[in-house]
């Protein structure tokens, strides 16, 4: 286990260890960014997926804090994602009938659009067309945004919603380093262990997304709020706190500002051997 600090280098990049996540926000997205912001998040998770996500009022948001100085292109590490077809609603952001090396570059010319900025700091496949292996088409998305990488339009690269043995495959077909895999991260998998373990062989960093809401049962439990009580913490402190010693960049997506408060915290504690055992047998305690 390796704690990761609150910032990190990764190619080159600093990378914030918290990020925001704006997934399911709609018209509440720019409020929520600014929100953010002013609580001290550096980093924030979007996606060109209007199904889910509202891109533009992520670059509404950060217009106006460039804009009032209270942050700097520069400070702020964004992350963003490309989503296949199937993924969409009718509003997407290429031309479907188009071949995939197009999709992908009518995808980041709007997400630039819609950012309002010049490059992104990580380009995210929001994951493969298929639940199983790849296909062709991951493929040739894949190899479309290992060339915006090539052209600087891109810093790192990375991949969302994948099991291990996908992860794998990637890895053997890419010329372009793997920085992220962004996975839902579930107990009752050993958070997520086998594509964990994938992730860190390969120098890869792993994100975690749901930590909270994929695991309110597991969470529930008594041992979680001893360990809290303990630390004079939260529930939801000591998850992510447990999270960033297993080495994981952890997601948020709270519309509260008390939280957003609490969960940027979680450096001024660390648990001990024992809690992180306890917290990491969460999800074999009901079998």
């Amino acid at each position: 286990m390796t704690t990761l600090p609150s910032t990190l280098t990764v190619q080159g990049v600093s990378v914030p260890a918290f990020l925001y996540g704006t997934a399911w926000k709609q018209e509440r997205t720019e409020a929520l960014v600014g929100e953010a912001l002013a609580a001290g998040f550096r980093g924030i998770d979007t996606a060109n997926q209007r199904r889910h996500y509202f891109e533009e009022g992520v670059g509404a948001a950060l217009r106006v804090a460039f804009e009032r100085g209270e942050v700097s292109r520069d400070e702020v590490f964004l992350q963003t994602k490309l989503t296949h077809a199937a993924g969409h609603d009718h509003r997407m952001p290429y031309d479907p009938a188009a071949a995939y090396p197009l999709r992908v570059r009518q995808s980041f010319a709007s997400s630039l659009e819609h950012l309002g900025v010049e490059t992104i700091d990580s380009y995210v496949l929001h994951g493969p067309s298929s639940a199983n292996g790849l296909t062709t088409a991951d493929v040739r998305v894949w190899k479309a945004m290992e060339a915006l990488h090539r052209d600087g339009c891109v810093r790192l690269l990375g991949v969302s919603n994948v099991s291990s043995d996908q992860l794998y495959r990637l890895c053997q077909l890419t010329e372009t380093p793997i920085a992220f895999v962004q996975n839902r991260c579930f107990a009752r998998t050993g958070w997520d262990a086998l594509v964990r373990r994938l992730a860190a062989r390969e120098g890869i960093l792993y994100q975690g997304f749901s930590l909270l809401t994929a695991n309110q049962a597991e969470i529930a439990q008594p041992v979680v709020g001893e360990i809290a009580a303990r630390h004079d913490k939260t529930r939801a402190q000591v998850v992510f706190r447990f999270a960033r010693q297993l080495g994981m960049i952890c997601l948020t997506g709270t519309t509260d500002r008390r939280h957003m408060d609490d969960d940027l915290a979680i450096d001024s504690f660390e648990l001990s051997e024992e809690e992180m055992k306890a917290m990491a047998e969460l999800g074999q305690l009901d079998r």
